[in-house]
């Protein structure tokens, strides 16, 4: 493999943090941990706090002993390819048997930032390319790099130029049923980059396999897909073609959105759900210790979002476009989770954090863990 060398203007009270019967607004629900009150973190001792009929299990655990594994995409024949954020390692998994198949060297890991997102192109079999989204000293970018089973080939720089900084560099990645590759990107800690129209920080992303704007976008000379975002951690499309993204709140609210070609969701105007018919209300929100949601996955109708500062996995349905009954499960039990992806057996890929700063190892951290749904 080559080696590359504000404050919110909040529309809705404080109180609404704690108030059991806060309205959430249009189109929103506000999520609560299902057998806790909203005050109480410590989950019932060896118990999830989701419904026990049908209540998800960890089965089985993938590897061990990795460094914030960020990124996980399947190829055709099962192989998972996994980022580690502070590393740059590109690692392939295949049979519980990890390796190494690349290194990034232009990744520049700090705080937030370093090697984030993958995505495989949906003609892998006969194009065999891999996406990432990298930080660099300069940027954030999207790379794609051949893969041909052994390890990974010169990197191609398609689209740069996105802002970077040491929190909020977004980074998740995802082929659309259009064939059309999406990415989210953070503002930076900059939140006026969300709605400048003309700044690639704060947004969704659409853009060719080559990198250029996708023809009907919005603007069609810009890769600019939505806007007013903070930080989008996860993009998960259902079944039928919606795209679905998870979004850092700052003081009060995470949310869910169901993401609409040229809207605007709010950001720093709005955290959480407003009044202002300018802005796109999410579908659900959190109080941000129940969330920080990161990874975002879709199975039969039905979401999975990975939680950080919350730790815990949330079970969304989503039915008919509708998002209903949030659910979580295994709170505290694993720390902090990153990341979760459908395996090609139907079985849930869920990866721990505890290496980024900001969690508590375990000897065999971190994890991937399978989740059966």
């Amino acid at each position: 493999m080559k080696r590359l060398a504000v404050a919110a203007l909040l529309l809705l009270p404080i109180a609404a943090c704690t108030d059991d019967d806060a309205d959430p607004g249009e189109g929103g629900v506000t999520a609560r941990p299902s057998s806790q009150s909203p005050d109480d973190s410590t989950p019932p001792s060896g118990s999830p706090t989701g419904t026990a009929a049908a209540a998800p299990a960890v089965v089985d655990t993938i590897a061990t002993g990795l460094r914030v594994p960020w990124g996980l995409a399947f190829l055709p024949d099962g192989t998972a390819v996994v980022t580690e954020r502070d590393s740059g390692r590109v690692l392939a998994i295949k049979d519980k048997q990890v390796s190494e198949i690349g290194e990034v060297d232009e990744a520049a890991p700090a705080g937030e930032a370093g090697l984030l997102g993958v995505a495989v192109s949906p003609d892998f079999a006969t194009d065999r390319l891999v996406y990432l989204y990298v930080t660099t000293e300069e940027d954030n970018r999207i790379v794609r790099a051949p893969y041909d089973g052994g390890e990974l080939g010169d990197l191609e720089v398609i689209l740069d130029g996105i802002p970077n900084g040491f929190i909020h560099d977004g980074g998740r990645l995802a082929f659309g049923p259009d064939g059309l590759l999406y990415a989210s990107t953070g503002e930076t800690g900059e939140p006026e980059l969300a709605q400048d129209r003309d700044s690639l920080g704060g947004k969704i992303l659409r853009i060719t396999p080559d990198g250029d704007p996708a023809p009907d976008n919005p603007d069609p000379d810009s890769p600019v897909f939505s806007w007013g975002h903070r930080n989008v951690q996860g993009l998960a499309f259902d079944d039928g073609g919606r795209l679905w993204a998870s979004e850092f709140g700052s003081d009060l609210f995470d949310e869910l959105n169901l993401i609409e070609r040229g809207s605007n969701y709010g950001w720093p105007e709005v955290e959480g759900n407003g009044g202002d018919s300018a802005y796109v209300n999410p579908k659900v929100v959190w109080e941000t210790s129940e969330a920080s949601p990161s990874g975002l996955a879709y199975e039969n109708d039905t979401l999975w979002l990975a939680s950080l500062r919350g730790e815990r996995l949330w079970r969304i349905d989503i039915a008919g476009g509708t998002a209903r009954n949030p659910t979580d499960f295994f709170v505290g039990q694993y720390g902090r989770l990153r990341t979760v992806a459908v395996a090609p057996d139907g079985n849930l890929w869920l990866t721990t954090s505890n290496h980024d700063g900001r969690g508590n190892p375990a000897a065999d951290d971190d994890r991937i863990l399978v989740v059966r749904p």
